[in-house]
């Protein structure tokens, strides 16, 4: 029997392939990988772009296929925000993100990496649902781009919204 890339457990690995796929698609194409950091004047020239709940998985994807479509654009997304370490940092990486679907229901997520672009960090609680707005920007590590929200402002919700969401 043939099985759909969108059956039972090949989905969440489909949704990683093609997040990993424009990460790896945006090296040497911004201009953040030739060393220039964006301004928050740059991106207030252009749109705000507001992730909601109906297409956040569909928006969030285009925008790793599509990076040098949004670099340096404006975006506005709630989700949960949630840290993780790896080896060798001290500071966490934090992501504000979202689940999506899957047979265990947390098999794949949505969202973006995101930092301070000052020193004036607070961390909200893990868990907590947030409101996050910033510049899409880029870095390289160890040899690798990756793409993230430069944070304007990151506002814990008192209402959260739907943490798994299905497109």
């Amino acid at each position: 029997m043939r099985r759909s890339v969108f059956s039972g457990t090949l989905f969440p690995l489909a949704l990683v392939l093609f997040a990993l796929a424009g990460v790896l698609s945006c090296k040497n194409k911004t201009a953040a990988a030739d060393g220039v950091k964006r301004t928050e004047a740059e991106a207030a020239a252009k749109p705000l772009l507001e992730i909601k709940e109906k297409l956040f998985i569909a928006q969030t994807n285009d925008i790793y296929l599509n990076p040098e479509e949004y670099m340096g654009r404006r975006i506005k997304l709630q989700g949960m925000f949630k840290t993780d370490y790896y080896t060798g940092n001290e500071e966490p990486y934090c992501f504000v993100l979202r689940y999506g679907p899957g047979c265990c229901g947390y098999d794949g997520t949505a969202g973006f990496e995101v930092k301070w672009a000052d020193d004036d960090r607070v961390y909200p609680a893990e868990d907590d649902w947030v409101e996050a707005v910033g510049v899409l920007d880029s870095y390289d590590e160890d040899g690798y781009p990756y793409i993230y929200l430069s944070l304007s402002s990151l506002t814990v919700m008192d209402e959260r919204g739907a943490e798994t969401v299905l497109n």
